[in-house]
């Protein structure tokens, strides 16, 4: 069943799933809760209470707000932890990595642990022909299809068992009425107030990196740095690329609950 939780603005659809220690999982931008299909099942067998959540405009939540970056969606999920009963662990993949690394620098009391899966916690480097591309192929009538085209990429290695219809799925909710200019503005959004939180963050932290992502020129030298930042450790995940908690659940679940009991 899915549970919509108010905030200003609108809604925020999540699922909330065990008994227990609270953990709350964040997907990255142009991606759905069900991200964690294959990672939740085996959280709420460790014997954790579990909330996986939409981005403001994404999945199932309301496309009403007015902004959809970082900051807005971290004070969502600050929201969301006070209306559950932290603190939590919070387990954040790409865009979700950096909403959560906000919610522990602005609320340290709520959070317990940082997982970061394939994180973007500060704003890649591109030239001005790369952003004005990239502003074009993520404008709301091409976003899309330039997301159908790169979705693949973001899955080499090992792909999930349902990626077909997976697929076609978080494509599909894109084209839903209406979700296509909140998906735009949320990729056009930036990670520098990330970025600049990061000396601001104390808390447990593990970087999950797969080793053939191709969002970073160096999958590893980037989790190393974001481990430096924080203080964490890092996971480099053979076979996988931006997402493996569904690429490679059979190594990244017990990771992330060996992580989580450590935490808690």
């Amino acid at each position: 069943m899915i549970n919509h939780f108010p905030v200003d603005g609108g809604s925020i659809a999540y699922d909330l799933t065990g008994d227990g220690p609270l953990v709350v999982c964040i997907p990255g931008m142009a991606d759905v809760r069900a991200s964690y299909r294959f990672l939740v099942p085996a959280l709420v067998e460790a014997g954790y209470r579990v909330a996986v959540t939409d981005l403001r405009g994404h999945g199932d939540s309301d496309t009403t707000f007015v902004h959809y970056d970082d900051e807005a969606n971290a004070s969502d999920i600050e929201a969301l932890i006070v209306h559950l009963g932290g603190p939590a662990v919070i387990i954040g993949n790409s865009m979700g990595a950096a909403i959560g690394t906000l919610v522990a620098a602005h609320r340290p009391e709520l959070v317990s642990g940082l997982a970061l899966l394939g994180p973007f916690v500060r704003n890649g480097k591109l030239n001005p022909v790369m952003k004005l591309a990239m502003k074009v192929a993520t404008a709301p009538s091409f976003v899309a299809a330039t997301w159908a085209a790169y979705y693949p990429t973001l899955n080499k290695g090992t792909h999930p068992a349902d990626f077909t219809e997976y697929s076609a799925a978080i494509i599909a909710a894109i084209r839903h009425p209406g979700y296509a200019p909140t998906v735009s503005k949320t990729m056009q959004s930036s990670h520098h107030t990330a970025a600049a939180q990061l000396p601001n963050v104390h808390t447990n932290v593990l970087v999950i990196m797969g080793e053939l992502d191709p969002d970073f020129p160096s999958p590893e030298g980037e989790a190393t740095w974001i481990a430096e930042q924080l203080g964490g450790t890092v996971l480099m995940i053979a076979d996988a690329a931006h997402y493996p908690q569904s690429q490679r659940p059979d190594l990244v679940g017990p990771a992330i609950i060996a992580f989580v009991a450590g935490a808690v």
